[in-house]
């Protein structure tokens, strides 16, 4: 789920950062779109002389049903509450999207998403399907735990061009996303794993839907850097911050969780938006699967 915050007027252009590149087997993996080496069995014919033996593989499916997980890590506040929210995301997020915008429209030029079937994580009230939804074919499942926000989204999905056909609500969490495995051309998020309830296992469901060469596509507020004024600020202000914003924590050093999770190639960016100072800093990029 998307996170509510209080958005200051803008004071000054935002800065951004140098790119942060991952490097693997000796060369820097910056480069967008980008292109994934097929990937070695150790021990293939070993493997091979077992499989009479081995138990058939698991069904293509999350290892704990989307349904149990929701209601494990979030299941339903009051219907107001969540009402309430869906309208103040909606209404409130205006000054933080004009600021984004930039960045967003050049990460989502990366996705080419023409007949291709792409999972929004965090769906919230749709603001992203401008960037990539009108494109012919495309096909989107949108996972969000708040339902209401299923009527915002599928308004700004026929705003964008994106077919009502073509679009899937699913209440559901990062912990077990309703797709099969290798299943997703890209999955998006934005402003999303600030409120999971288990970043690392929110990440290993996202490589698990993506298709090999797959890419996920992200822009997350993060904590600010160690030893910092604001860094401290995010600290005494983190808890309450969950409790008004559904869970959104301030203090996740989400960038190093994208690193650590083991995508093929990575290029991350880091920017310090001016309207938003509590969430200013953020990373963005694509990953490969």
């Amino acid at each position: 789920m998307l996170c509510l915050v209080a958005l200051p007027p803008m004071a000054r252009a935002g800065r951004r950062r140098p790119s942060t590149s991952v490097r693997r087997r000796g060369r820097t993996l910056a480069a967008l779109p980008c292109r994934c080496g097929r990937r070695h069995v150790i021990g293939a014919s070993s493997a091979a002389a077992l499989l009479p033996f081995l138990a058939p593989p698991s069904p293509a499916a999350p290892p704990i049903d989307p349904d149990v997980m929701l209601q494990r890590v979030h299941p339903s506040r009051p219907d107001w509450y969540e009402e309430f929210y869906a309208s103040a995301m909606d209404q409130g997020m205006k000054s933080y999207e004009a600021e984004i915008a930039g960045y967003k429209a050049n990460l989502f030029s990366q996705l080419s998403p023409a007949g291709k079937n792409i999972l929004e994580l965090g769906v919230g009230t749709g603001p992203n399907f401008k960037y990539y939804a009108s494109e012919d074919g495309v096909n989107v499942i949108g996972v969000d735990p708040n339902k209401h926000m299923e009527n915002y989204a599928r308004t700004a999905a026929v705003s964008a061009g994106l077919p009502s056909s073509s679009f899937t609500f699913r209440r559901g969490v990062a912990e077990a996303l309703p797709a099969e495995d290798n299943s997703m051309d890209a999955v998006i998020g934005t402003l999303v794993l600030c409120s999971v309830d288990n970043i690392d296992m929110a990440l290993r469901e996202i490589k698990r839907v993506l298709k090999p060469d797959g890419l996920y596509v992200f822009i997350e507020h993060v904590a600010a850097p160690d030893g910092t004024l604001l860094q401290f600020v995010q600290g005494a202000l983190d808890p309450l911050q969950q409790f008004v914003a559904d869970g959104c924590h301030l203090t996740r050093k989400t960038g190093q969780s994208i690193r650590d999770v083991g995508f093929s190639s990575l290029s991350l960016d880091s920017v310090r938006l001016s309207n938003a100072y509590i969430i200013s800093p953020h990373v963005y990029g694509v990953a490969c699967k």
